[in-house]
């Protein structure tokens, strides 16, 4: 059985683990630092999601997420980032667990809306997302590089 929770305390599993999930997640990103874990985790405005399988003796993290919640002047906001599943795991239904999970949570803390946005490639995570009840928005995005 999946069970997800809340990262609350930098480790060396919770270190072990993003080493290992982030370039399944991204070619070009870094991992981050230690301290930049931590200061994820101690954060108010994000909130890490592990998911692990409760029969593994070892509880091995098997996915992250990343929930954020904002304050903007229109109401609280919640934003899902990062969201990955060891290619080991995948097809379990821990990606599912996760982001119902960070819904939920989202709700509870009063937030109006739960956005993300997914590389147009990713399409087995696309089909995810609206299963979940995610729905597709017309709208550009913008970026730039400071």
């Amino acid at each position: 059985m999946i069970k997800v929770f809340e990262i609350t305390e930098m480790s060396q599993k919770v270190y072990d683990t993003f080493e290992r999930l982030v370039p399944q997640l991204s070619s070009t990103a870094k991992i981050p630092t230690w301290d930049e874990l931590n200061d994820l985790i101690t954060s108010k405005a994000g909130i890490i999601l592990a998911a692990v399988d409760d029969e593994d003796p070892e509880e091995k993290i098997l996915g992250t997420m990343t929930l954020v919640i904002f304050r903007i002047p229109t109401g609280l906001r919640a934003w899902v980032e990062d969201v990955v599943v060891d290619e080991e795991a995948r097809g379990k239904g821990i990606g599912e667990k996760l982001i119902r999970t960070s819904v939920e949570r989202a709700k509870e803390a009063g937030c109006r809306t739960v956005d993300l946005t997914s590389n147009p490639k990713r399409v087995a995570a696309h089909r995810l997302y609206k299963r979940c009840g995610f729905e597709m928005r017309e709208t550009c995005v913008f970026r730039r590089i400071p």
